[in-house]
């Protein structure tokens, strides 16, 4: 198994690089990035000096308010600069935050708009390294217009920019083994969401393409509740819980929600988000949801935990440790730094 980190708010440049190079003298495969607070790419950059086996990534960049050429063009000198070792990872983030945070318009459903980004964005990077001629031309996006000028020329490592896109809802499950390297599973997401809806879905994508399931990395994002003892567990308990009741009042992931049977506490919850309630939300989650929904135990049976959970279901993990708050943060990466002992088990799973 793979076993990845997100580094999702870190304080400043220094505390970057320290923190990656421990990570991947620990041993982690990937390290990715998150667009949050901060921009997902300039991290790998920064790291790409400082490390020299772990893989640098998004974990994801937004897409739609960045062209397709915008996208390859940060993508294939991220390649170049990481040795190789960069994985472009995208998702389209919900209506609301691209027309109100991102200013970025929503003219019509995001699935197949991402398809043809992705699309888009093979075709540039084809020219790139090829210098074929650009026809691409699709109902949002086109590439059509190049000179040797605007191109950067081939990398040396063939040109290949692995890619992988989140998803939740079947159409993008299916695009993912359609079109991509790896699906990023959201944290909100259970065992068997993954056995009976992203893998079938999926599959079925793999198959239009005329591909293997084997050929796409499914890496799971899965919350953890952990701790040295019961106090720690008990307070791991509930910054997961609060984190919980924070996702799944979005109505983006109200599948997972749905297949339980929890579909009436999705709707409660909605309605306080609207109403700004925060703080009466996580009551809301119970104990049987946590459950269901994290992997719980101490640090050293995490490793069988996390088999017993994800075994033939994922190839890749990365751990939530709680919410991605900025007061926050030196736990999560304290807590990262603390699976070294444990990784030769980890990867085993």
């Amino acid at each position: 198994m793979r076993i990845e980190a997100t580094i999702t708010d870190p304080p400043d440049l220094q505390e970057l690089i320290r923190h990656g190079r421990r990570l991947d003298e620990i041993g982690f495969d990937t390290i990715l990035f998150t667009e949050a607070g901060h921009d997902p790419f300039l991290p790998a950059m920064a790291l790409a000096e400082h490390t020299q086996r772990a893989q640098l990534g998004t974990g994801i960049a937004i897409a739609f308010p960045r062209s397709p050429f915008v996208t390859a063009q940060i993508a294939w000198d991220l390649q170049r600069y990481t040795g190789g070792r960069f994985l472009l990872g995208l998702g389209t983030q919900v209506k609301g935050h691209n027309e109100r945070r991102y200013s970025t318009p929503w003219p019509s459903p995001p699935g197949p708009r991402l398809r043809e980004y992705i699309l888009c964005l093979r075709a540039i990077f084809e020219t790139f390294q090829t210098g074929a001629r650009p026809e691409f031309k699709g109902e949002h996006y086109q590439f059509t217009l190049s000179s040797p000028f605007f191109n950067p020329g081939p990398n040396p490592d063939g040109g290949r920019v692995p890619l992988y896109v989140s998803a939740v809802n079947r159409y993008n499950c299916g695009l993912a083994g359609e079109l991509c390297d790896g699906i990023r599973m959201h944290p909100l997401n259970t065992a068997r969401y993954i056995e009976e809806v992203i893998r079938p879905a999926a599959a079925e994508g793999a198959k239009r393409a005329g591909r293997d399931l084997s050929e796409i990395d499914f890496a799971v994002n899965p919350f953890t509740i952990t701790g040295e003892n019961e106090a720690e567990l008990a307070r791991s308990r509930e910054l997961i819980r609060r984190h919980v009741s924070f996702y799944a009042s979005t109505r983006a992931y109200f599948g997972v929600m749905e297949l339980h049977g929890w579909s009436d506490v999705a709707e409660r919850l909605y309605r306080l988000s609207t109403e700004g309630r925060w703080d009466d939300m996580p009551e809301l989650v119970s104990d049987e949801m946590l459950d269901e929904l994290a992997v719980v135990g101490t640090l050293e049976e995490l490793p069988a935990r996390l088999a017993e959970r994800f075994g033939g279901l994922a190839t890749s993990i990365n751990l939530v440790f709680g919410p991605p708050y900025a007061e926050l943060q030196e736990r999560q990466r304290s807590m990262f730094e603390s699976l070294g002992p444990i990784m030769p088990a980890l990867k085993r799973i």
